[in-house]
């Protein structure tokens, strides 16, 4: 059975590649606002290192190995390592400027 148009339109893959330019965007607007704390920003930026590598991870297991990248432990920890470490990034840059936030108050 061949896909519908919608289907096709709505599919994860598709979907995923579409969300990216809003990301894309947000990015934009954060890296111009001069309060965004720069640990903060780096972490998001971190979360396009997790897409750049889970893209090719999840092909080499799909193709080479026949399995969901979800089904391949060492390959799923590996790839989920980057979005823990932007997620980390992300609370200590801002935990950070709320501190100095504090401080200066």
């Amino acid at each position: 059975m061949t896909p519908s148009l919608i289907e096709s339109i709505f599919s994860k893959e598709s979907l995923f590649a579409v969300s990216l330019f809003p990301y894309l965007g947000f990015l934009w607007f954060m890296t111009k606002k001069i309060e965004t704390p720069k640990i903060a920003l780096i972490g998001f930026y971190l979360t396009l290192v997790f897409v750049a590598v889970t893209i090719p991870i999840g092909a080499y297991a799909q193709l080479v190995l026949h399995k969901s990248l979800a089904d391949v432990d060492l390959l799923h920890g590996g790839a989920e390592f980057f979005l823990t470490l932007s997620n980390i990034t992300i609370v200590f840059g801002f935990g950070r400027a709320l501190s100095k936030l504090k401080v200066e108050s």
